[in-house]
């Protein structure tokens, strides 16, 4: 990160010159050298999943706030028949039919349905003739014989009795990340997957929303590593860096009575009686949007859905602010490692992996050391607001074979991850760096290579002895291929990809036919995340048991303990 307009073009033209053999047939067969391909159907193409569902899995989305309008921005309607959404707060069921209108970025990651189904509908009226809406119960959703599978979008505490519920009721489930709010919980949910069949008896299949592994981006940056471009890696260094400041805190928007939600709605109305013709319907929309904000859920109606009203840090907190603000509170949620940091030690997990094991796989850490705390915000939260965690893994060698004995001690990779609030100086991303070269990526949007250490050195790739090898030039590459799989635009992150093939795996049931991000994948980034908020708690260091890895053992690292699935309701 941090690295000159210069630097950056010349690492991402090195990671696109550099793509691995299996891929570069791919990319050929797409004439993506030539830059003519198709967008539609890139990720069927490239991850081997078919290109559309002439029967659409009919599906329910519970949760409809910021990340559920996301999830519905990402719904192709070629896989995915949207038949009903389940949310209490009236904000969040009319973005998602109308999106989001606060800046041009919200409205582009969240265009509502009626965008994404404008063939279909055209007004809400329309849509609601189709696509039933559970304002009270999410039950009433789960009991509903239309709903074949639902998309989980709700805050943490709630992932684990919704999945539960509808693997009862044999719908698939595809859940938001984390897992679960404790590990226990997380292997249950893990239990239950395994135990439970749809309406026609098929395994139900459960995914989990850690999308880097439906990024074409990253994809291709696994890629490379199995290629040896980089060598063997020995540190990676992550961070997720946010201008999130007591001023400005995206965590703790405003509650429906307070007043600077009506001085706004009184200001965007004054712009709109001056707006010009091309202005007047984002402006109508902006101010629709506004008023479903202020007539959003009650106190008294948060707290019927049990969410709590109390007094933290002498602080009086209401059950609105409990449900809007949930991601402040440790009942509801998890904090930081959570939220942004599990992403990252899964991307990370991953490149470990790309070194020796076959795709998908992960290598669990050997231990964490942490620290943290609540340094520029006020004491009217629970989660820390800076985390600065290392973690140890096992690198090529310090195993033997695949069992858990140890041949080289030495052989570890260090990832050093920090996630801080109110300086976003140096953005998010990765830096994997390795004994032949580094890899960096940022933001999800761009990926750089460089030789060495060097970050001015034009690279060159072709293939040695059946391996690539950076010192002559190869046509095409991973970062062209994630722009095109973004429509020509931002690049792909994975969401749209991530729905599509856990729909397809649905309709063509069988053994190998899994999500990329199965309970047990998900279950291994949730110790990771939950055990590092023990070390920060703690500030210590934690050292790893495999059997927290393991859904089928009881063992877990914060002590809770998970019940058979038998027993799970």
């Amino acid at each position: 990160m941090n690295l000159t307009p210069e630097e950056k073009k010349i690492g991402k033209q090195n990671f696109q010159e550099a793509v691995g053999s299996t891929r570069r047939e791919f990319l050929k067969g797409l004439g993506i050298a030539g830059g003519a391909v198709a967008t539609m159907g890139l990720g069927a193409k490239y991850f081997g999943y078919g290109p559309k569902l002439d029967d659409r899995l009919r599906v329910g989305i519970i949760g409809t706030g910021d990340e559920g309008n996301v999830l519905i921005g990402a719904l192709n309607p070629d896989y995915i028949d949207l038949v009903a959404i389940a949310d209490i707060r009236p904000y969040s069921r009319h973005r998602a039919f109308h999106g989001d209108w606060y800046s041009p970025g919200a409205h582009a990651a969240r265009p509502g349905l009626l965008k994404v189904y404008e063939k279909q509908f055209s007004n809400e009226d329309e849509a609601r003739k189709h696509i039933k809406i559970y304002e009270n119960d999410y039950h009433e959703l789960l009991d509903d014989k239309d709903v074949e599978a639902v998309i989980i979008a709700t805050p943490l505490f709630m992932h684990h009795p919704m999945a539960v519920a509808a693997m009862r009721k044999g719908k698939h489930v595809l859940s938001e990340k984390l897992m679960g709010h404790d590990i226990a919980l997380c292997k249950e949910m893990a239990r239950v997957c395994d135990a439970s069949k749809d309406s026609k008896g098929n395994p139900i299949v459960m995914a989990v929303g850690h999308q880097r592994h439906y990024s074409i981006l990253y994809d291709n940056a696994v890629e490379q590593i199995r290629q040896g471009l980089i060598g063997e890696i020995h540190h990676i260094r992550a961070q997720w860096h946010r201008d999130n400041s007591p001023k400005k805190d995206s965590w703790k928007p405003p509650l429906p009575g307070e007043a600077e939600l009506a001085k706004e709605l009184d200001s965007w109305k004054k712009a709109l009686a001056k707006a010009g013709p091309k202005e007047v319907a984002e402006w109508e929309a902006k101010i629709g949007q506004k008023q479903a904000q202020i007539n959003d859920l009650t106190e008294e109606l948060a707290q019927k859905w049990g969410y709590e009203a109390k007094t933290i840090n002498g602080y009086n907190r209401p059950a609105l602010e409990e449900l809007i603000r949930w991601r402040l509170w440790n009942r509801t949620a998890a904090g930081l490692m959570a939220e942004l940091g599990s992403h990252q030690l899964d991307a990370s997990s991953i490149f470990i992996s790309a070194m020796e094991k076959e795709r998908g796989k992960h290598t669990h850490p050997l231990a964490v050391t942490a620290l943290g705390g609540r340094s520029i915000f006020p004491n009217d939260r629970e989660c820390e607001d800076h985390v600065y965690c290392m973690f140890e893994f096992p690198g090529k060698g310090y195993f033997k074979g695949d069992s858990h004995e140890v041949a080289d001690p030495t052989k570890k990779v260090y990832v050093t991850y920090s996630s801080i609030n109110g300086n976003g100086y140096g953005g998010y991303g990765e830096v994997v760096f390795g004994t032949e070269g580094t890899l960096i990526l940022e933001q999800e949007q761009e990926a750089m290579l460089f030789k060495g250490s060097s970050t001015t050195t034009q690279i060159e790739v072709k293939e040695k002895g059946g391996k690539a090898a950076m010192d002559t030039y190869e046509t095409g590459g991973g970062a062209a291929l994630a722009k095109v799989a973004g429509g020509g635009g931002p690049v792909s992150r994975g969401y749209k990809e991530e729905i599509e093939h856990w729909a397809w795996c649905i309709r063509n049931p069988a053994p190998e036919h899994k999500p990329h991000c199965t309970p047990t994948v998900a279950l291994g980034d949730a110790v990771i995340a939950l055990t590092a908020n023990q070390a920060i708690a703690k500030q210590t260091r934690i050292e790893f048991k495999p059997e927290w890895f393991d859904p089928a053992r009881s063992e877990t690292s914060d002590g809770s303990v998970p019940r058979e699935a038998a027993q799970v309701t």
